[in-house]
């Protein structure tokens, strides 16, 4: 068989019902999984924003409240740290994991779990020994994506700070969230808390 004679019969084979009928199922896919991929990465970035963050009573009402009265709200620099921000991994993969393990706060706010203050502050202690885990097992990764060690001024800083950060945080024992609790939310009842 010639040359020619492949590319012919491949042609024929291409123009038959049951190629036709192929050719028909691989756009249909193609077509739904790019409306599928846009749904879901848009679906995922307006979960990012920090009015989706404080879109029920529970956040807005109890940890917006602290936060807008911290220095990551409102600063003389104008820079503003918002939930995401804080909360969320800006990698793709870590991104999901996080939205995955967040359906646990969704999941308290439906069943009426944290619905009032008072739920709230009672579950508090367990909800920041949480977020605390995550972020100590992911070496404060949000905290890094703003404050980048290498950056750091000395000179800036109080003397205490320029001890623990020239310290504990370049030998690698200690991560942010080690010292740093409690920095943009009230804290819980600390007795107990390691390191405290």
């Amino acid at each position: 068989m010639t040359k020619e004679s492949k590319i012919i019969s491949l042609l024929r084979y291409l123009k038959s019902p049951s190629s036709a009928a192929l050719w028909f199922i691989l756009a249909i896919g193609f077509a739904g999984g790019v409306i599928f991929w846009g749904g879901f990465n848009t679906a995922l970035e307006v979960t990012n924003t920090e009015e989706f963050c404080i879109s029920c009573h529970e956040m807005e009402d109890n940890v917006y409240e602290e936060y807008k009265e911290t220095i990551h709200y409102s600063n003389r620099s104008g820079v503003r740290a918002t939930c995401p921000d804080c909360h969320v991994p800006k990698k793709w993969t870590h991104k999901i994991v996080r939205k995955i393990a967040a359906s646990k706060e969704v999941w308290g706010m439906l069943t009426g779990l944290i619905d009032t203050r008072e739920k709230f502050t009672e579950h508090r202690r367990v909800l920041a020994e949480r977020e605390w885990k995550r972020m100590k097992e992911n070496d404060s990764l949000e905290c890094r994506n703003c404050h980048n060690f290498e950056y750091m001024d000395f000179s800036e800083q109080g003397n205490r700070s320029v001890t623990m950060h020239s310290s504990a945080l370049a030998s690698g024992e200690k991560t942010c969230i080690d010292c740093h609790k409690g920095i943009a939310h009230e804290l819980p009842d600390m007795k107990g808390v390691e390191n405290w």
